[in-house]
């Protein structure tokens, strides 16, 4: 079946992960073997062939380049000049990419239904990869005025914050709402009619932002607080008031988001019950606040800075996706539902804000 994959950090794992998406997950995972520079070498999941393996012909794919204070103990840029190189370096590879035919960029209705038409037909030709741009945290926008420059090569989603404190919003584990450059860029957003993700703010900054944008409003990467009690994940009134906005929210596979009581770095998915069965308990949380299935899809995040050792343990490969329609009838989705979940919401969801 078809799938939309909301969220999948593609262009920052061929530039700091140093992989050639182009090449089958196990050749990329052979040549890291014996490497230990990042937690999850030797793990990886995810690929452009694997991709067409899984008939994931959509993804939502990020940009992504932090700022961070002299006093802030994340990782991240110094300045923010130097988080828009990185973005701009990120952007490199996606046309690198199309150049040579494995993606296309997909900014519009009309490239949207044109794109749709070519993976709908049964040839066997090899087929791009759709993708489309979003950028995870507005740190790199160094003005108010970059945004239209983004907007000009193809941005059409933007979550204005990450892990910690930003520069125009309080993300995940932090708190307090937007100032005033926050709420100019919500205004810009609106504006350029860009998609604003809400995953990662924090609570103050997220009602803040409800409040203060009446433009399209998404969740690309989220699960929910009530299985798994942390900030990161959307409390049952958050969920209900992105559902009161026609929102869609994307599905994440990282474990620690997944199940309670994970440990980083010791916990595994086997030990922890981890597996797809968990996603759905994540999906039908949201289909029972909505009543309905129409405001929950997959944002996987797979390789989003983990691997196979912080995903679900019957997750070979992200083409273990196609596993998920089996596992939506057993509960007894129907299968128009089960298209809604694997595609149809994401599409509704974009031919509605680029009507």
């Amino acid at each position: 079946m078809f799938a939309i994959d909301a969220h999948l950090d593609l262009s920052m794992n061929a530039l700091e992960w140093n992989r050639d998406l182009r090449r089958p997950v196990s050749e990329i995972n052979a040549r890291e073997n014996g490497l230990t520079d990042k937690p999850d070498r030797g793990n990886a999941v995810v690929s452009l062939s694997e991709l067409r393996n899984g008939d994931i012909g959509l993804a939502v794919a990020t940009q992504i380049g932090r700022f961070v204070a002299p006093d802030n103990p994340l990782p991240g840029w110094h300045s923010p000049e130097q988080a828009w190189a990185q973005t701009q370096g990120q952007l490199a590879w996606y046309k690198a990419m199309e150049e040579v035919g494995e993606m296309v960029q997909v900014t519009d209705l009309a490239g949207l239904e044109a794109h749709l038409q070519l993976w709908n037909d049964d040839s066997r030709e090899h087929k791009p990869i759709g993708y489309i741009l979003s950028l995870e945290g507005a740190d790199s926008i160094v003005t108010i005025g970059h945004l239209e420059r983004a907007y000009g090569y193809g941005l059409r989603a933007i979550g204005p914050a990450h892990y910690g404190p930003g520069r125009y919003a309080n993300g995940t584990d932090a708190t307090g709402k937007m100032g005033r450059l926050g709420l100019e860029l919500l205004k810009e957003i609106e504006r350029l009619n860009i998609i604003l993700d809400a995953t990662h703010l924090c609570d103050d900054a997220f009602w803040q932002a409800l409040d203060n944008f009446n433009g399209h409003v998404w969740a690309s990467h989220n699960n929910c607080r009530a299985l798994v009690n942390h900030n990161r994940q959307f409390s049952d009134d958050m969920i209900k008031a992105l559902v009161d906005r026609g929102a869609v929210i994307g599905a994440p596979l990282d474990a620690w988001m997944m199940v309670p009581n994970w440990i980083r770095f010791k916990s595994t998915p086997k030990e922890m019950n981890c597996n797809l069965e968990v996603m759905i308990d994540h999906i039908d949380h949201i289909c029972q606040i909505a009543g309905n299935t129409l405001h929950v899809g997959i944002g996987s995040d797979l390789d989003g800075g983990f691997g196979r050792e912080q995903c679900p343990y019957d997750l070979e490969t992200i083409a273990d996706l196609q596993k998920v329609p089996q596992l939506l009838r057993k509960r007894g989705y129907s299968e128009a539902n089960v298209g809604n979940l694997m595609h149809g919401n994401w599409l509704r969801f974009l031919r509605n804000a680029w009507k």
